[in-house]
């Protein structure tokens, strides 16, 4: 319940932008492992990390300035597809940061990764392919007409090897249709 909350106060709320962020920059959100966080076995439930990432994607809109970019033309959010990797657990207390960075898209889905670090070491990654619709119609808006909006005239990177195979594995990645 206390990670929903946070992340109803992320989405509300926003953080206050970083002046002239680069969107393919990372974003960090800090946070700390609570008690609710946990599982029975004592260190963060894999379900929980979703929530932590919702969180950290909002901050990151926030970082670059997209709210209300996106409120204007009532455009939101949502996750296509998502995948993580857990290489060491986090347990209570412990305090970590949430990388977020936009590392590529295509003509349909934005693609970010998330890493989970706590120490300098990477303890879990996700992969995201976000998507954006329209609030009331449900119109799919084109990633780079969403890009356009958040950085005019940002060049296209090419998306990371290991991301473009994930897309092709999972069925997001645009193939023309």
């Amino acid at each position: 319940m206390a990670r929903q909350l946070h992340l109803l106060l992320a989405s509300t709320r926003p953080r206050a932008a970083v002046p002239d962020a680069d969107p393919l920059a990372v974003s960090v959100t800090r946070m700390r492992v609570r008690p609710g966080d946990l599982d029975f076995y004592m260190h963060v439930n894999n379900g929980t990390y979703l929530q932590m990432m919702d969180v950290a994607r909002s901050n990151y809109i926030a970082d670059i300035d997209g709210v209300a970019k996106l409120a204007r033309r009532r455009w939101y959010p949502v996750v296509s597809a998502s995948t993580m990797r857990y290489r060491r657990s986090l347990t209570l207390g412990q305090r970590f940061e949430i990388h977020t960075r936009m590392v590529g898209w295509d003509e349909r889905i934005t693609y970010l990764t998330q890493e989970f670090v706590r120490g300098g070491q990477v303890v879990a990654r996700g992969l995201v392919a976000g998507r954006f619709l329209t609030r009331g119609s449900g119109e799919r808006v084109p990633a780079p007409d969403v890009v356009e909006l958040l950085a005019p005239g940002l060049a296209q990177p090419t998306l990371p090897e290991d991301v473009a195979e994930w897309a092709h594995a999972v069925g997001v990645a645009y193939r023309g249709d």
